[in-house]
């Protein structure tokens, strides 16, 4: 069913009473038929309650202080709620009410817009055999003049769902909260208006047609933790970052990427090493440098490497007593120490020994293989080498020996055959191979480039590895130190 929904002209009754105040009246803007029931409608307007940024992009999402609905701990009692996050509940005598939340909406940046406290209450009316109304009205715990700019200009939002059992077919309607003289005159109302419509149209729609959500976020870290983290690290460095950007490429992009993952690291770190030491980490192909210098700069002690400098070194190189040279950021390539030298006519090596990395790591160091591109397949094999846990995010496909390849599609058939997809299934079996656990997440970073793969937890002995037989499973390495010496002979890629 396209999205064609009806204005409701000026002047038009409400659809639905209120008996709060005699002036209150909810007003409706934009109404449109549908084909799912009032079962999916209660399920979209929940995850749209915990997920605010399905509605706009300056949120982050929202935390739930009060649910009567919920036996979650610490979400259950009105108690443990004070002052202005006491619940703001509405009066509607047709419709009674069934549940009542407390959520306060997180911005991206609360430098610019405060958090907000609001109350949404489910409201149902069953019909036998006529008609089943539902209704989810939304109030602000804030009057028009103080709300923040991501909050429409009113005292309440309602969406209402009108459904017929018998035909299967039913209407949905967005309705603002009017009737004091100074209400609804923002004229951007029925632009949001619109657009909340058309978002509740999208899920309903797509759940009738048997959607089912294959980006799963937070399943590693929790998101409130993560989005807090990584709103700090904006706040403390970004603008500086973007500013003196050294680099050809897009600051935008890369700052925020990299302290989306920096982000996300410090959060795995602070579980994996609780009580404990941080046992040092390096970052291979690090590219700008930025993700080491975030990393560092927050207090963790390690370094990177890239086959080329960057102009970005000279801004982020600091001392450390990680590298081989003291400094966070080396011009060095990873040969791998399995990989034999090669030699001229004369018996001369083709590389110079000190500008060379055998890939040999410290027990414990933590590895990072950021759109490392040649070295994402050996990220694992490292790892399972010198007993590393280890990060690694994909990017463009290579094989082991260095050349660029399109990985095989993955044998699932649930699962999706794309140049990506396959990539990451590629690298993920190898790390099982070599005795890994492999954990994946959705990193929310603003790339499509986005599958963190986490191997931290080992279901084999490292003795139990037969890593020369792992490299002739995938392709072998035969190639590798020819790509190795041309990639002394060309520039680095943007990163």
């Amino acid at each position: 069913m396209p999205f064609e929904p009806k204005e409701i002209p000026p002047g038009a009754l409400p659809y639905f009473e209120d008996s709060t105040t005699v002036t209150d009246a909810w007003i409706p803007y934009y109404s449109h038929g549908c084909t799912f029931g009032p079962e999916i409608f209660s399920s979209i307007m929940m995850n749209m309650i915990r997920n605010p940024n399905l509605n706009t992009s300056w949120l982050f999402r929202a935390d739930i202080l009060y649910d009567n609905g919920s036996n979650d701990e610490g979400a259950d009692a009105t108690e443990q709620l004070h002052g202005t996050s006491q619940p703001r509940l509405r009066d509607i005598p047709t419709i009674p009410r069934q549940r009542a939340l407390v959520r306060k909406l997180i911005p991206r940046s609360e430098k610019r817009d405060k958090p907000l406290d609001q109350t949404c209450t489910f409201h149902v009316a069953n019909e036998p055999e006529t008609l089943i109304t539902s209704l989810v009205i939304y109030i602000p715990h804030a009057s028009v003049e103080d709300l923040p700019f991501y909050h429409p200009k009113v005292r309440g939002i309602a969406h209402l769902h009108q459904w017929d059992p018998n035909t299967n077919t039913g209407t949905i309607s967005v309705h603002f909260l009017g009737g004091l003289e100074d209400d609804l005159k923002d004229p951007k109302l029925p632009r949001i208006a619109f657009h909340l419509l058309e978002i509740l149209h999208k899920h309903g729609q797509g759940s009738t047609q048997g959607y089912v959500k294959r980006v799963n976020h937070d399943l590693i870290i929790p998101q409130i933790r993560f989005q807090d983290r990584y709103a700090y690290l904006k706040s403390k460095y970004a603008r500086q970052l973007v500013d003196n950007w050294a680099e050809i490429t897009d600051p935008e992009k890369h700052v925020f990427e990299d302290l989306g993952i920096a982000a996300f690291l410090i959060e795995l770190w602070t579980d994996m090493y609780k009580g404990r030491t941080f046992p040092g980490f390096v970052d291979i192909g690090c590219g700008n440098g930025l993700l080491v210098y975030l990393l560092t700069q927050e207090g963790y002690s390690g370094w990177g490497f890239d086959a080329r400098a960057r102009k970005s070194w000279a801004n982020y190189t600091t001392p450390t007593s990680s590298s081989p040279s003291g400094k966070s950021l080396e011009e060095r390539l990873l040969l791998p120490s399995i990989i034999p030298i090669q030699t001229n006519e004369d018996g001369a090596p083709q590389l110079d020994a000190a500008q060379l990395h055998d890939g040999l790591f410290k027990a414990g160091t933590f590895i990072v293989s950021n759109h490392a591109d040649e070295l994402t397949p050996w990220t694992p094999i490292l790892g399972a080498i010198s007993q590393c846990p280890f990060i690694m995010i994909p990017c463009c496909s290579h094989s082991l020996d260095g050349k660029k390849f399109r990985a095989p599609p993955p044998k699932d058939k649930s699962k999706s055959k794309s140049t990506y997809a396959s990539l990451v299934e590629w690298v993920s079996q190898i790390a099982e191979d070599c005795g890994w656990q492999p954990e994946t997440e959705m990193l929310r970073i603003p790339s499509t480039r986005n599958t963190g793969i986490i191997g931290r937890n080992q279901i084999k002995d490292a003795a139990d590895n037969d890593i020369h037989h792992i490299l002739q499973k995938y392709g072998g390495v035969e190639g590798y130190y020819d790509t190795v010496v041309k990639l002394v002979k060309s520039g680095p890629r943007a990163h």
